[in-house]
């Protein structure tokens, strides 16, 4: 009768060994393989499974489930994955990241746990080196002045994966208050060598701006399109939902559509359903993928006139891939605690 063998050490990593492992500007080489990989079927990918409990039971947020298999040519090693992740709006006034939970990476040739990773974390640092990716295809080359709406968790990531994607010499940052974009900016202003500036409103923010990048919770439309300038780089990130909306009809009318997956767009981005239920835009305008512009079967930007818009949902595959790449950099660092469970 043939033994069995116990299962490897699971990895666990905290928020604070994730943060030291992978900076944002090395998250965003790691976004553009995934895409590219998912552009070429290397990654079987479901759309997530979003629970919200009805009102009346008391229920403060929603549990999201979002599974990928990432093939050894997507990620190193062949892997099952899935963020088991929370999302409390409410979080933010409590000084909490409002996306709670964990990655989890098993081995695609066992099955067996490999690691339990802090979804926040992860969360944060590939939601926005995909943001930098897409700004590093769709912005125009001498792109420099960024206006930030939005100062929660999200803008702090968000700010160095900016940096890191094109030279910036101006930030304007806007937020539901003006005191809020201050403290934002007075926190983040030494580890920048460009002028970090609060401005009193979106508007007044992305006035003259060359990237304009949402990361706001806004259930109505915080940009219009009068306000963008021709050329202008837009991603919008915060909204993530059917009920939530960063762009008003006009701008999603006007700008050349990228996304990251089609089929999450048509079914969960509150931005594109808003216009397409007035008649707008429809599937046709989604001009491509992210990943199309990786392995450059889409041109991208095609003139220095054109807005471009890039619509930022998430997919599980972004999770797994970067869980993989921490799991690949803490076996060679040793890093992070190693448990039998």
């Amino acid at each position: 009768m043939s033994a069995t063998h116990a299962s490897p050490p699971v990895l666990l990593l905290d928020a604070a060994q994730i943060a030291a492992l992978m900076p944002v500007a090395d998250a965003i080489p790691v976004m553009s393989d995934m895409f590219a990989a998912l552009a070429r079927e290397q990654i079987h990918l479901p759309l997530r499974q979003i629970i919200r409990p009805p009102e009346a039971l008391g229920a403060k947020g929603l549990l999201g489930m979002m599974p990928a298999f990432l093939g050894s040519e997507a990620s190193g090693l062949p892997v099952y994955g899935a963020k088991v992740g929370t999302f409390f709006p409410g979080n933010s006034a409590l000084g909490r990241d409002p996306h709670q939970g964990c990655v989890l990476l098993m081995s695609g040739e066992t099955g067996e746990l490999l690691a339990v990773m802090n979804a926040a974390e992860i969360t944060g640092i590939r939601t926005a080196a995909v943001t930098g990716l897409a700004t590093r295809l769709l912005a125009r080359h001498d792109a420099s002045r960024l206006a930030l709406i939005g100062a929660g968790h999200q803008a702090h990531w968000h700010l160095a994966a900016l940096a890191a994607a094109r030279p910036l010499q101006h930030v304007r940052v806007a937020s539901r208050s003006l005191a809020t974009a201050q403290a934002f900016v007075e926190k983040e202003q030494p580890n920048y060598d460009f002028r970090l500036e609060a401005a009193e409103s979106v508007e007044a923010a992305v006035c003259d701006a060359d990237i304009v990048t949402t990361v706001t919770n806004s259930t109505d439309p915080v940009l219009q399109a009068g306000w963008i300038a021709p050329g202008t780089h837009v991603n919008l990130v915060g909204s993530s939902t059917p009920r939530h909306r960063e762009a008003d009809t006009m701008l999603m009318a006007r700008a050349q559509l990228f996304v990251d997956r089609r089929e999450s767009t048509v079914n969960e981005s509150g931005d594109y359903l808003a216009a397409a239920a007035e008649g707008r835009i429809g599937p046709e305008d989604l001009l491509a993928e992210l990943g199309d512009l990786v392995i450059r079967s889409h041109p991208g930007r095609t003139d220095t006139e054109s807005v471009t818009l890039f619509k930022s949902l998430g997919m599980g595959a972004q999770d797994v891939a970067l869980a993989a790449a921490l799991y690949q950099r803490a076996q060679a660092a040793n890093t992070g605690v190693r448990a039998a469970i």
